[in-house]
């Protein structure tokens, strides 16, 4: 169990911060829950903190950032973050944009099938964190770690993160599925398929394979793309059901990474020459050139080829 006297401050109060913080609140007796819309200030939401926990969407990232950077904070301080999404400029992981500007302090990253309403119902859970300090990650883990949440770590920061991250576009292909109504082997091939897609891209950015059969790869894939819970997985159903995206996210409670990440997965691909041919038609349909039965249909008739031909173990 983690002392009582450690402080923790969670950046971000929507309802993945909120979730966390019901979660730290089992251990620790100060959880400050901060958010730009606070009356206050970000110096004395971290005064005195040991572990600052970033909650806030992609895009809220680099000023979360720059405001942490303007007030100043010792090198001891261990960081967290708990954001899915890349960054649309560099293409970089929440992980790595944290890493770049406070290269002193240990960053650890938290990944897993963590929907944040089952959580809220205190409803049993698992994740992984994730940090090259395996010190620092422990830390975090006695953190989290209760009755109703179990925590792992291991030392593959960047693969828990990109788990999470690419799951969201197969979450959005997933929503199209059930959405279409095609039934459960037609769920299956795809989530199937998704996974050695979500490792193709992984393993090229630096990340272990097997990272993507743990919690926060095969497990969050599994709870995203089967859950109404989940916000990409809405936004897939809703394009399958005729909506348009722009009616989709009006209506949507938070902010479907998915999105995004999907517009930056593929202009990496293009830089890269990376085959994802699921996240490829998610993409073709967000941007509306093509329909949801024809983003299937294009799956469908792709060239045929062994089973394992695109991975190498």
């Amino acid at each position: 169990m983690i002392e009582q006297h450690k402080i923790l401050t969670i950046l971000g109060a929507g309802v993945w911060g909120s979730a966390l913080a019901s979660l730290a609140k089992r251990n620790l007796t100060q959880v400050r829950l901060w958010s730009r819309r606070s009356s206050e200030s970000i110096e004395s939401a971290i005064a005195n903190a040991d572990v600052i926990l970033s909650a806030v969407s992609m895009k809220g990232v680099r000023a979360t950032i720059e405001k942490l950077q303007a007030v100043g904070f010792p090198e001891k301080v261990i960081l967290v973050t708990a954001t899915k999404g890349l960054d649309p400029i560099t293409t970089h992981t929440p992980s790595q944009i944290w890493q770049a500007a406070f290269p002193y302090n240990s960053i650890v990253v938290l990944s897993g099938p963590n929907l944040s309403k089952e959580i809220q119902k205190n409803l049993p859970a698992a994740t992984v964190v994730a940090s090259n300090d395996r010190a620092a990650a422990e830390q975090v883990q006695a953190i989290f770690s209760s009755d109703i949440f179990r925590v792992y770590v291991n030392n593959d920061p960047i693969g828990t993160e990109l788990g999470g991250t690419l799951k969201n576009v197969m979450a959005i292909a997933a929503g199209v599925c059930d959405g279409l109504q095609l039934g459960t082997n037609a769920k299956a091939g795809l989530l199937t398929r998704a996974l050695p897609e979500m490792i193709r891209v992984g393993t090229h950015l630096g990340a272990t394979a097997e990272t993507f059969f743990g919690l926060s790869g095969m497990g969050d894939l599994i709870a995203t793309c089967d859950s109404p819970l989940s916000r990409n997985y809405q936004v897939g159903y809703g394009l399958a059901q005729g909506k348009t995206l722009e009616q989709i996210l009006a209506e949507l409670e938070g902010t479907a990474e998915g999105v995004n990440t999907t517009n930056v997965l593929i202009k990496l691909a293009n830089q890269q020459a990376l085959a994802v041919p699921i996240a490829r038609q998610v993409y073709r349909l967000l941007k509306g050139k093509t329909t949801p039965l024809e983003a299937v249909q294009a799956l469908m008739a792709r060239e045929l080829k062994p089973e394992f031909c695109d991975l190498d173990f």
